[in-house]
């Protein structure tokens, strides 16, 4: 999908930069992207998408830190330590810092 929305973006740009209609043409362009943008069903649907980025961040942080955890303890050859319950990235980070003064 990404490649996909990459691959519209560039043919829009290519088109822009080499379009010989001129100015004219660049300012409908632009018109129509920027009522594009401003449709209320791609501003919902927006929007929808960063509340989702938003509510998976942490379920994404946590299983990112903890296979990191895993992949280290497999490098250093080390046991892995008990940890207590999950913490948030941001209690992590506060007792890191708090232990190292």
């Amino acid at each position: 999908m990404k490649g996909k929305i990459l691959l519209v973006v560039g043919i829009g740009v290519g088109y822009v930069l080499g379009a010989r209609a001129g100015r004219e043409r660049y300012e409908d362009i632009k018109r129509m992207a920027g009522k594009f943008w401003n449709d209320p069903r791609v501003q919902r649907q927006f929007d929808d998408a960063e509340g989702f980025v938003k509510d998976k961040t942490p379920e994404v942080v946590s299983a990112l830190a903890s296979g990191a955890k895993k992949v280290a303890t497999q490098v250093s050859g080390r046991k892995p330590r008990s940890s207590p319950a999950r913490s948030t990235p941001a209690q992590s980070s506060a007792a890191k810092s708090g232990s190292s003064k």
